[in-house]
């Protein structure tokens, strides 16, 4: 079977260096808000040239935390988008916020501006574009919007490790960014981590109170706060792929260019443009087709792993049936929500199993209707 992400291969290249990671938390005594995760902070702060980076125990917290944060909750109104993994907006939920979705640009997938702004009541208080599959939302537009109705932005960063707008690091764009080190991201761990990225300092201070059940000092507590926290260990084992980043996001990127050319006349199939502003790190390889539940079967039956990113968009998930969405209402959203097919892609996808997937993608046309 040729996975979708050969996942035990990227812990494989960095086994012994993970190992003597291991060894070196165990003997330390410090597994909670230790010295790696302070290194790993200030990593990452360098690496995207913000002034703060705060390791929390996952994405999704990273995002709630945020918003928190901000000061946002129940009454307020979060703009995202509907095509995303359900945390961008069970996040805006969970601190009792409102998410309103807003339709999605059909080349890069990743929040339309101009959709944004159509959505903008007095309730608003914020925008989470995705840089959904590894490439970065229109920032400019969104920060011009933002600026004008006096909105926060906050990036979620979460498939996009690494990935550029314009020479600048997803992650340094907006007010602030949240970032997930669950093992399939591009900078992943054995477990959950996360992270969130900014330069505000008033937002990173109580940010960090936040994520230590409100406390600045131990067993005083200035507010109700939550334990997320980012474990010692993963923080080691991330700190050894911040390392490695920029290969492996290097080495995707070449495989996406092998992808892009093998289907760049291929019936049936469709490849999204890559914005020229931006660099796609490809979390995830996706094509287009309408027929793409007969060639996720020829697929299959050549023992090649595909998924189907996503479904179905958030706006028509049960947990959002309140807010009144109906089918039709984000058209672009929903078109893709029936074509997308995400191909095997990893760091360590060999070429000849590539080669296996782009000629089981070729076989298949003429299993395609006309």
């Amino acid at each position: 079977m040729i996975e979708l992400v050969p996942l035990q291969r990227q812990f494989q290249s960095i086994r012994q260096e993970m190992l003597q990671a291991l060894a070196d938390t165990i003997d330390s005594g410090k597994y909670i808000l230790g010295p790696n995760v302070q290194r790993l902070e200030q990593e990452i702060a360098d690496y995207l040239q913000v002034d703060h980076a705060i390791g929390v125990a996952n994405g999704t917290d990273a995002l709630v935390l945020v918003l928190d944060a901000c000061g946002i909750g129940p009454g307020d109104e979060v703009i995202t988008s509907p095509f995303t993994f359900f945390a961008s907006a069970e996040a805006v939920s969970r601190v009792g916020a409102i998410p309103v979705f807003a339709d999605i640009d059909p080349q890069s997938y990743c929040l339309d501006p101009v959709r944004v702004e159509e959505k903008i009541t007095p309730a608003t208080k914020a925008i989470i574009p995705v840089h959904i599959f590894g490439q970065p939302a229109d920032m400019d537009e969104m920060m011009r919007i933002a600026e004008k109705h006096g909105l926060i932005v906050i990036e979620d960063a979460c498939q996009a490790f690494g990935a550029e707008y314009k020479g600048r690091r997803a992650g340094s764009l907006g007010h602030a960014a949240c970032f997930s080190f669950f093992p399939t991201k591009n900078l992943g761990t054995i477990g959950d981590g996360g992270l969130i990225a900014t330069s505000d300092e008033r937002m990173a201070e109580r940010i960090r109170t936040l994520r230590q059940h409100g406390s600045r000092q131990k067993y005083y507590h200035s507010e109700i706060g939550y334990n997320s926290r980012l474990d010692e260990l993963h923080a080691a084992i991330v700190r050894i792929g911040l390392t490695k980043i920029d290969d492996w996001n290097g080495e995707r990127i070449r495989l996406a260019g092998r992808y892009r050319a093998a289907f760049a006349n291929a019936p049936h199939v469709r490849v999204a443009e890559e914005k020229p502003d931006r660099t796609h790190i490809y979390h995830l390889f996706c094509i287009e087709s309408d027929q793409r539940d007969v060639l996720q079967q020829a697929l299959a039956g050549r023992d090649i792993h595909s998924g189907v990113y996503y479904p179905l968009p958030l706006h028509l998930q049960a947990a959002y049936a309140h807010l009144g969405y109906r089918p039709g209402d984000l058209p672009v959203s929903e078109r893709l929500s029936e074509r997308i097919l995400a191909l095997p892609m990893s760091a360590f996808l060999y070429d000849s199993e590539q080669d296996r997937v782009i000629e089981a993608i070729a076989a298949a046309q003429g299993d395609v209707a006309p």
